[in-house]
């Protein structure tokens, strides 16, 4: 009978743990050796033999070339806003006529029918209610069209490509180069480029990136840019010249943007944010086709709904504000008329107004609502009785022949224009955009600064805009 000791019953287990091993090894040893033949296989070519073709590094060839790489992401990202302005205007527009053509007027009447005050009246429905219809209206459909857009872009893996290209501009301006990446997010959202940053990892460069994001064009602001570009750039040309003109003038304020987000990087990271630039090691992702239903699913559940929920949150308040200051009246003028004439002579000395001041003032809450704004306290404060408007505190827009001439009865110059363009780019943020700001830094000091710094920068540079012009044009 055949009896096993412990000291056997170790022997066998150590023989075979060592079988285990080995095989172990081995197998470890062959994957590496394949993969290794496999590298070997893309990337190397034997004398005499054929160069093997191979789509991601002939595409990576081009798009991170020295000579091809800037122009095609130019090229790629001016098609981006194209598709999102030009794909907006018809969803913006049903919007508008649902929520401002149908629903207010059926709002108006059934309230008129309940017979409730008529100061409530304007505060719900000419106040809250239109303040948030106008952003619903302008702020939806460009986001849904830009973050599907965006995202796509990023699942096909070309955005680490546009980090490779501005990774050594960026670092000479002491900013890190995925803050490139924020900034793109930035033309589509300031908030969803403040919530992007969080891919940086150096807290020092990050805090860069926040606090230079708004100088990014977001899409609250092109609607205003658009709009003056086409009624004055435009209108310095003949006709047919007039659309590339006011296309140009929009470009030209947007890249003007991004110079000021390389200089203020520059100095914040020469002054307050002193410090070394950090290098990061880039993965350049396979390309690969993206889900486009998982993209759209993110991009709008995500990054669309959960900013324009924020937006609205602070919408509707704006909107009673507005209403108020149009309608509580001390004296013989109301609060938005008093504030117009007590703002009108800075606004005039930097070659703006009273009522473009007061409108990005009360319009904080949301970039959307300025120009409906600035033609209701226009109205307002001109007494115009051309038929436009629909009272004190009702914001709305007309067609461009009669904001033109509502404007000009505001006694609105080019230089008017010019300067708009730039405040619209160089002014504090938006309050969805300081809430994040907050919210993602933590600190009131730094929120406060990339609130003011830009509002500073737009004031000054429209004085100097104001001085020069006055001094060779008068």
């Amino acid at each position: 009978m055949n009896t096993l000791t412990i000291n056997d019953i170790f022997d066998n287990v150590d023989s075979i743990r060592g079988k285990l091993d080995t095989n172990v090894h081995d197998q470890i040893t062959e994957a590496l050796y394949t993969d290794a033949a496999r590298i070997a296989d893309r990337a190397v070519t034997l004398p005499n033999e054929k160069p093997r073709f191979d789509f991601d590094r002939t595409l990576d060839k081009i798009v991170t070339s020295r000579i091809w790489g800037f122009p095609l992401m130019i090229l790629l990202f001016t098609l981006v806003f194209w598709l999102t302005i030009e794909g907006a205007n018809t969803p913006s527009a049903m919007l508008a006529t649902l929520l401002l053509d149908t629903i207010y007027p059926a709002l108006k009447s059934t309230v008129g029918t309940i017979g409730i005050p008529w100061w409530l009246d304007g505060l719900l429905i000419d106040g809250v209610y239109l303040a948030t219809a106008w952003v619903i209206a302008v702020m939806l459909p460009p986001m849904a069209i830009f973050f599907p857009l965006f995202t796509l872009l990023e699942d096909f893996g070309y955005l680490p490509r546009v980090a490779f290209n501005l990774d050594n501009m960026f670092k000479k301006s002491g900013a890190h180069g995925k803050q490139s990446l924020s900034m793109m997010m930035g033309f589509g959202c300031n908030a969803a480029g403040v919530i992007s940053t969080r891919i940086i990892d150096s807290p020092r460069e990050r805090l860069i990136a926040i606090i230079t994001n708004n100088f990014a064009l977001c899409n609250g602001r092109w609607p205003t840019q658009i709009l003056v570009a086409s009624l004055f750039m435009g209108a310095l040309v003949p006709s047919y010249w007039g659309g590339l003109i006011s296309a140009l003038s929009v470009v030209g304020v947007a890249l003007l943007g991004v110079f000021f987000s390389f200089a203020v990087s520059w100095g914040l990271s020469k002054t307050v944010l002193k410090g070394e630039v950090s290098t990061f090691s880039l993965e350049l992702p396979p390309y690969r086709p993206p889900n486009i239903l998982q993209t759209i699913y993110t991009s709008v559940i995500d990054r669309t709904l959960v900013v324009l929920w924020r937006a609205i949150l602070f919408a509707a308040p704006a909107g009673a504000v507005i209403w108020l200051s149009a309608n509580i009246q001390i004296g013989n003028l109301s609060i938005a008329e008093h504030m117009i004439n007590f703002l009108n002579p800075f606004g005039l000395l930097i070659g703006l107004n009273g009522v473009i001041l007061v409108a990005y003032i009360v319009a904080i809450p949301a970039n959307e609502i300025v120009i409906p704004t600035v033609l209701m306290l226009t109205v307002l404060s001109t007494g115009a009785a051309n038929g436009m408007g629909a009272g004190p505190g009702v914001m709305f827009e007309g067609s461009e022949t009669e904001t033109m001439a509502l404007l000009s009865m505001g006694n609105w110059t080019l230089l008017t224009a010019v300067n708009l363009m730039v405040f619209s780019l160089l002014h504090n943020p938006c309050s969805t955009t300081i809430y994040t700001i907050y919210k993602e830094t933590g600190s009131v000091k730094w929120t406060m600064i990339a609130s003011l710094l830009p509002a500073a920068m737009g004031v000054g540079l429209c004085f100097a805009i104001a001085s020069v012009w006055q001094l060779f044009i008068g």
